[in-house]
This record gives C-alpha cells, structure tokens and sequence, in this order.
C-alpha cells in the first residue's frame, strides 16, 4: 500500500511539473508575438513620419513657387510718371488700343499738391475760407475727356472741358492747379447747371 501512495505522488509532481513547462513555453509565444507586432507597428509610424515629412517639403516648395510668381507679377506692374499722359497718348491696355480711348481717370490720385505752384486765385480764395491748405480741392485734378483736357464736377456729375484757345503748362502739377481754379470759378458762374435747377426745384 505504502508503495502504491508514494506512486502516485510522484506521478502527481510529474504532471504538476509538466504542467508548469507548458505554461512557461505558452508565455514566452505570447511575449515573443507582442515583441514582433510591436516592432511592426513602430515601422508603421516611422512610414508615416517620413510621408509627413515628404508633404512638408511639398509645401515649401509651393510656397516658394508662389513666390516667384509674385515676383514675376510685381516686375509686369509699372508705375508711369505724372507727366504719363502729357508724354503719351495713355493708351495702355489693349482693350484701351481697341477703343482709342482711356479708361478711367487720367491722372494720379495720389499726387500730393505742390503749394509753390498755387495760382493767385487760389491763394486769395483759401484766404477768404480760412484753410491753411486746399481742403475739398486736393484731390481735384485735371483730366481728360475725348483727348480733350477737362475737369469733373461732381455736382453735376460730368466733366467740364477747358477752353481750347487755353494755353497749358507741360506739367501736371500746374495743370491741376489751373483745374482747380476753373471749377471754382465755373461752380460759381450764373451759367452753372445748378443755378437753373435751384430755380426750377427751389421750394423756398
């Protein structure tokens, strides 16, 4: 009986220890797959760092084309002197070349005026009002209509043409001067558009 127990115990640690073998095989499989799909998933985001940094450069190098294109637009861009219309007949564009004609106001907005070049009217007037400079008269310039010089009145909304036996100077600066002259002068004749409608529609 004594031999029959001590048998079985050891049969027992046998499969006990059989046991144990076979999870310390199952566990180092696991430990190893995790190891090998690990690696597999950092090869994966490296792949993915590298299209990143392939779309970065991409980018750079749109924005350095969109650069240059920008140079090349600001070179065909060309800013002409005040004189432009004096010197040329202003025709720039092709549309204007078709028409024979030009489009828009024919001068530079932006030309500051040059109060050494103001007429003696003018100084009288800005005298009698006061300013110091020539308010509402700055931004009135002489311009063209039909190849012909002019000035805009606003108040009529059209152009007023200068008369013909008039005798212009060979710079803008002057020739605005003049306009600005001739549009007071004209705003405040009897024969102004105005006068005939303040007559008409006057209701006091």
């Amino acid at each position: 009986m004594a031999k029959k127990k001590a048998k079985k115990k050891t049969a027992k640690k046998a499969a006990l220890k059989r046991k144990a073998a076979a999870r310390k095989k199952s566990g180092k499989k696991k430990s190893a797959s995790k190891k090998k799909t690990g690696k597999k998933k950092a090869g994966k985001k490296k792949v993915g760092k590298k299209k990143a940094g392939k779309k970065k450069s991409a980018g750079k190098k749109k924005s350095g084309s969109k650069k240059k294109s920008g140079g090349k637009r600001a070179k065909k861009s060309t800013a002409g002197d005040i004189d432009h219309f004096i010197n040329t007949d202003g025709l720039d564009s092709e549309r204007e070349k078709t028409i024979g004609q030009h489009i828009g106001y024919r001068y530079d907005v932006n030309l500051v005026p040059d109060y050494e070049r103001l007429t003696p009217f003018l100084k009288k007037y800005m005298k009698t009002m006061g300013w110091s400079d020539l308010n509402w008269l700055e931004d009135v310039h002489m311009g063209y209509e039909e190849s012909r010089a002019a000035v805009f009145d606003r108040n009529i909304n059209g152009w007023v043409t200068v008369p013909e036996e008039m005798d212009l100077p060979d710079n803008q600066q002057d020739r605005d001067m003049i306009a600005r002259e001739l549009l007071i002068k004209f705003q405040m004749s009897p024969n102004h558009p105005m006068v005939e409608l303040n007559k008409a529609y006057a209701k006091f």
